[in-house]
């Protein structure tokens, strides 16, 4: 497994793995518990918009997973202003991720009262229980023309050139995939881009900021091993 590129949110990695562990464990993603509102009682509402449509953007707010979470949370909002209702508005355990999310927009005079119910759940419930997503594409090697050689260099692209006999090679393994740009190349100027995958995969995983990425790999893995085990557990006693 080698890391390409990392962020606070998002993590880019090569590895060698077969095409349906990948898809599994993106599959797991959404079987990994994170927090969320589950019930928001409303006392007071001024706004514009409808009770159910604002206490569903209310459902939506990312949470920040705590460790020892309680299994039911309360969080609160009163607001009595001018302006826009933020995320940020609600206040109480678990925190927020980001508290600048437009809710709603209140007008001279009006506020908002209410009480939101937070519990633990995962995304195979609810897309509100979602810590993030995974994609994957395989690594390629692209063979073009040697003619063409300073038209790639002119992309500045931050993959790997090598040259083999009257052809340059692309190794097509960073964040950013290049393969279509290359064909583009090649189909210019009408030549051909042959295309060979080598076996590994590139993958992103991407937060949604309730916990850190590796938390959420290393869970959605753990989540999977699980449900084998039970699987093999059951086919042993038949």
């Amino acid at each position: 497994m080698k890391k390409i590129e990392q962020t606070d949110n998002q993590v880019v990695f090569a590895a060698e793995m077969d095409e349906t562990i990948a898809n599994a464990i993106r599959r797991y993603i959404n079987h990994v518990p994170t927090l969320a509102v589950d019930e928001v009682e409303i006392s007071k509402n001024d706004s514009a918009l409808y009770d159910e449509t604002f206490a569903h953007r209310i459902g939506l707010v990312p949470l920040k997973m705590e460790k020892g979470a309680k299994k039911k949370m309360e969080l609160k909002m009163d607001v009595k202003r001018e302006g826009s209702v933020y995320s940020g508005d609600l206040v109480g355990n678990p925190k927020v991720v980001y508290d600048n999310i437009p809710l709603t927009i209140l007008s001279a005079g009006q506020e908002i009262h209410l009480s939101a119910t937070v519990v633990s759940g995962t995304g195979a419930e609810h897309a509100k229980f979602s810590p993030g997503m995974m994609y994957y594409r395989h690594v390629s090697e692209i063979s073009l023309d040697k003619d063409l050689s300073q038209e790639i260099a002119n992309l500045n692209l931050a993959n790997e050139i090598q040259t083999k006999g009257n052809k340059i090679v692309l190794v097509d393994d960073k964040k950013k995939e290049v393969l279509d740009v290359c064909e583009g190349v090649a189909k210019k100027n009408r030549k051909l881009a042959e295309v060979e995958t080598t076996g590994d995969i590139v993958l992103t995983l991407e937060s949604f900021g309730q916990m850190p990425v590796g938390d959420i790999f290393v869970n959605s893995i753990g989540a999977l091993k699980k449900d084998l085990d039970n699987f093999s557990k059951t086919i042993g006693k038949a």
